[in-house]
């Protein structure tokens, strides 16, 4: 029987971890299909506190789960595959292993939407990011490129136009599904650029240079075409990981897991959510393990009372 299992290793889930282990609860934290969660896929990390010179966002999780191991939580690697929820004690699989719990915290994370290329992944953190607020800071007098026609993307160019040159829009129809108010305020800026019924075909550029080009297909005359940008921002949306959880966890229509007001509480009183998988808004790694904190500091007082 285990006091608290922790499902998912981002800042979240460490921090619940670094916690829950401080409080002598001695937490199991399974690390899941990305240990270390979105931040393993970007360079340098400018914007999490205590770092002036900033840190490699592989390295700010290792650290994280050093940190979380020195108190005493225990990590394994594996994948959640199943999990029990409806009934106390709460049933957590994966691999082959059945771990029985007291609370349980969620901290699986989203997934941001790919395009899908071989070329996209090999350059994530060298000129391909997921992240304008992450990352847009790079980009100063530089040309870049945003795929994406919704709310999210006119506002990641919109954001990016604070300091690139020139941001082309890339977009697959020639309608934005934005809201009007956010389609309006791209188009006005001088520095946005739409590319419309286009796709992008190939990112041209090195892990070493950075991106250097993406090679566009206009799908209504399938002719090919070069853009010479510096870095590209993918802004297609995002899928919560909740998958599992579906059925027994209250989910909003686009998948996140619904907590209460100023809490990490679910539907079910001892299973808590924290982090991207239940903020469709900020997204960002301080956030992510301010809420971590909340959910270990809630499940010890559940478990107390």
């Amino acid at each position: 029987m285990r006091n608290m299992v922790i499902i998912g290793s981002g800042p979240a889930g460490l921090t619940a971890a670094i916690y829950a282990a401080r409080a002598n609860l001695q937490p199991l934290l399974i690390e899941g299909k990305e240990p270390g969660g979105q931040l393993t896929l970007t360079t340098l990390v400018e914007n999490y506190p205590g770092f002036a010179d900033g840190i490699m966002g592989p390295q700010l999780m290792e650290d994280m789960r050093k940190q979380a191991q020195r108190f005493g939580a225990e990590v394994v690697n594996g994948y959640v595959h199943a999990v029990k929820l409806t009934e106390q004690p709460f049933r957590v699989y994966y691999g082959e292993e059945e771990i029985v719990a007291k609370t349980v915290v969620i901290s699986t994370g989203s997934s941001a939407k790919l395009i899908g290329l071989e070329s996209e992944m090999q350059l994530m953190g060298h000129g391909v990011s997921t992240c304008a607020t992450c990352d847009g800071f790079f980009y100063r007098g530089k040309e870049i490129a945003v795929v994406g026609g919704g709310d999210s993307a006119m506002e990641e160019a919109t954001f990016l136009t604070k300091f690139a040159t020139r941001v082309s829009v890339i977009h697959r129809r020639d309608v934005l599904r934005a809201s009007k108010i956010m389609q309006a305020r791209a188009q006005r800026n001088p520095k946005i650029h739409f590319i419309w019924n286009s796709v992008v075909e190939e990112v041209l550029g090195s892990r070493e240079t950075g991106v250097s080009a993406l090679q566009l297909k206009d799908i209504k005359t399938q002719q090919l075409s070069r853009l010479k940008v510096d870095g590209l921002f993918v802004a297609i949306g995002h899928n919560p990981n909740t998958e599992i959880f579906r059925g027994q966890i209250d989910l909003d229509d686009r998948g996140y897991i619904i907590t209460r007001p100023d809490s990490t509480r679910t539907n079910i009183s001892g299973v808590f959510a924290c982090g991207d998988v239940q903020d469709p808004v900020f997204r960002q790694a301080i956030t992510a393990a301010g809420s971590g904190c909340m959910a270990a500091m809630e499940s010890e007082r559940w478990l107390e009372h």
